[in-house]
């Protein structure tokens, strides 16, 4: 059966109202129901045309600007708009930050419909670009045309791409000349790549038909100033692949961490995946406050090493530590807030579900000479249990930093019937940090609340809560 086809309606004069989920914005139809509309900012008046009707909502895309909101400014990206990144780049800064601190508020009153303190200031980030540590670039050999390409009556020449997935398209790479997330040589390696790899023929990857060279890029930067490459390739050229690696650590002698993966699953995912070493070492070294973690290909570790350090910082504050305590510090990853945490600590007992995150985590403590700290394997909600707290005491302060979809149930009864004194709990995703604190408002309350910018331009936002014992 063929999809039914929407009625494309169009609105014209709508004022946008506001910031919405996803990083899409928010205006009303006529009729009463919402419209979902990206790259406008709330205060523009727009024509708008519909391409999706549903029950409570429209979607749609400006078609026409009438007044221009006072809060947008000229976004610094050309791929802007093609590339689906930086959604709130046309957007003030400041304006980014009320959104966010809004977002935290509603859902925290909303659907946790809790008793809140007033919340201490969002902290926006130093940096509004080049924050990024890690990007991932795809390549393809079917580019991503723009509609004045695709009118032309040019020749096109070469549809290689080397960049971004354009949203909502596995298969289709927007080809990316400069991006302003991550700081150079970043951009430079990248476009080095793309011209060697043209200038050679090495066959960039089709997503459909499974063929081709060169799949996937990653580039790692630390605040050292090390830098990490890592090329996936679909097949193995031993004398094309080699090539390509030797041009780039003559080209740029300062990367410290060469690697690559032959990898010709149906997927694009390195976590079960050899990574070969070509030249260096495996890894790159972070460092914060003379703490030194060293991150290797397949890491887990903070995208924005600046702002991290603000976030365990408040962390570490709302903890209030004095020495003594015996803190838990669950989905600990590489360890970072524990052993950042543990000079104020008597002793901090880490859990993780991911096992090369855990062996990270202890070769980090031992780098930095940190005895205080142990790390353990296992789910959350089957690891953490009676038995496990009976032989490592009962914590009197709980961290806990979970995955965007928040604590399981099991976990949160478990820590009810531990009772610290105090759980600070870190979340990427305050909708679920919502449901989860509503679930322990009767034994705890919410005594402080700050909201932390980790990625400016976009629509995400971190959040740090302290709970205390009622």
């Amino acid at each position: 059966m063929g999809r039914k086809k929407t009625d494309k309606i169009v609105f014209e004069n709508i004022k946008v109202l506001d910031a919405g989920a996803k990083g899409v914005s928010v205006a009303k139809a006529p009729d009463g129901k919402v419209i979902f509309i990206p790259n406008v900012v709330p205060g523009d008046v727009v024509d708008i045309q519909t391409f999706k009707k549903r029950k409570a909502y429209y979607e749609g895309k400006a078609v026409a600007f009438h007044e221009f909101s006072e809060d947008r400014v000229e976004p610094v990206c050309q791929h802007f708009g093609a590339c689906g990144g930086c959604k709130w780049q046309n957007m003030a800064y400041e304006k980014q930050l009320f959104y966010k601190n809004n977002e935290v508020f509603n859902h925290l009153k909303r659907i946790g419909k809790i008793e809140l303190p007033d919340f201490e200031p969002i902290l926006g980030s130093e940096k509004q670009f080049f924050y990024r540590n890690k990007m991932e670039f795809s390549f393809s050999n079917a580019r991503w045309l723009t509609e004045k390409e695709i009118e032309s009556d040019e020749d096109l020449g070469n549809r290689n791409a080397l960049g971004f997935h354009i949203p909502k398209m596995w298969d289709k790479i927007l080809d990316i000349t400069e991006c302003h997330l991550q700081e150079d040589p970043s951009n430079a390696i990248r476009n080095a790549i793309r011209d060697y790899a043209n200038e050679h023929g090495l066959a960039f990857f089709n997503p459909r038909n499974h063929e081709g060279l060169l799949r996937t890029l990653m580039i790692r930067t630390a605040s050292t100033g090390e830098i990490m490459v890592l090329i996936q390739f679909f097949e193995e050229n031993k004398e094309q692949r080699e090539g390509l690696l030797n041009f780039l650590l003559e080209k740029f002698p300062n990367i410290k961490s060469l690697q690559y993966v032959i990898n010709s699953k149906p997927n694009d995912t390195i976590y079960d995946q050899n990574v070969i070493l070509f030249h260096g070492r495996d890894h790159i070294l972070e460092e914060m406050e003379g703490l030194k973690f060293s991150i290797n290909a397949k890491s887990f570790y903070q995208t924005n090493s600046d702002q991290a350090y603000e976030l365990y910082k408040i962390t570490r504050d709302f903890a209030g530590l004095t020495g003594n305590e015996l803190v838990y510090d669950l989905y600990t990853g590489t360890g970072t807030i524990a052993q950042f945490v543990s000079k104020k600590a008597g002793k901090v007992i880490g859990v993780e579900a991911v096992p090369e995150a855990i062996a990270d985590a202890k070769e980090n403590a031992k780098r930095n000479n940190i005895t205080n700290c142990e790390f353990f394997v296992g789910d959350m909600k089957v690891v953490f249990n009676e038995a496990f707290i009976a032989q490592h005491g009962k914590p009197d302060v709980i961290i806990t930093d979970p995955p965007r979809d928040g604590m399981h149930k099991d976990v949160i009864d478990q820590i009810l019937k531990i009772a610290p004194n105090r759980i600070v709990y870190v979340s990427c995703n305050s909708a679920t940090q919502a449901r989860d604190l509503a679930l322990m408002d009767e034994f705890y309350k919410v005594a402080k609340v700050r909201p932390v910018d980790m990625f400016p331009q976009t629509h995400h936002v971190e959040n740090v809560v302290l709970l205390e014992k009622r």
